[in-house]
């Protein structure tokens, strides 16, 4: 019912229904803040993640990675610090898909270099986590440390997509970077994505 609620975007009838159980445990609890946070509703996930904790339902990496992204969507660097805390206790620091929401959230918050130190972290990286952290330098202009981890993905056998690019392609434009913009653009080529 919660499902259906929350495709329907009725989150009214949503947190009714949510209310009017009597266990609730953390897939009900995740099913709910996926809904805020899929329809903008951030302010209410991040709520609701406060009852979770005060209900004692121990959060997983959906509830973390979708609480991070509310704190990313509203620049909430404070709460995201204290989830951050919180996904350390949990263990869930190195989870690649934790720590590419805490990556997004601390780029977006203006706080790179934590960005950095929790993508250092990620045991597992897929390209998700570094266009997370690539997207992050090019936001601020960071042409030198972009194009450093980019050939250093290039260097670990990561193979990059078109947001890959676009990120790095956005670093170049910045500065005065066009021969390693001319590099990146032949790396386009190869990979055939030239054409997107």
């Amino acid at each position: 019912l919660i499902d259906m609620y929350v495709k329907c975007r009725s989150i009214e009838h949503v947190c009714q229904a949510f209310n009017k159980l009597i266990v609730r445990d953390v897939d009900t609890w995740n099913a709910i803040i996926v809904g805020c946070t899929q329809h903008g509703y951030n302010v209410e996930a991040l709520n609701l993640f406060e009852r979770m904790h005060c209900e004692s339902v121990m959060p997983n990496e959906v509830t973390f990675t979708c609480v991070l992204n509310a704190c990313a969507c509203l620049s909430f660097l404070e709460h995201g610090k204290q989830i951050h805390a919180h996904v350390i206790k949990c263990e869930f620091e190195s989870d690649s898909f934790v720590g590419c929401s805490l990556v997004d959230m601390y780029g977006k918050c203006g706080r790179i270099e934590s960005a950095r130190q929790v993508f250092d972290k990620i045991s597992k990286k897929d390209v998700v986590s570094w266009n997370a952290m690539l997207a992050g330098y090019a936001h601020y202009k960071l042409a030198g440390e972009a194009l450093t981890l980019f050939w250093r993905m290039e260097q670990e056998c990561v193979k990059p997509d078109g947001v890959t690019f676009v990120s790095v392609l956005k670093a170049c434009s910045c500065s005065a970077a066009l021969e390693q913009g001319k590099q990146v653009h032949a790396c386009i080529s190869q990979s055939g994505l030239d054409s997107d």
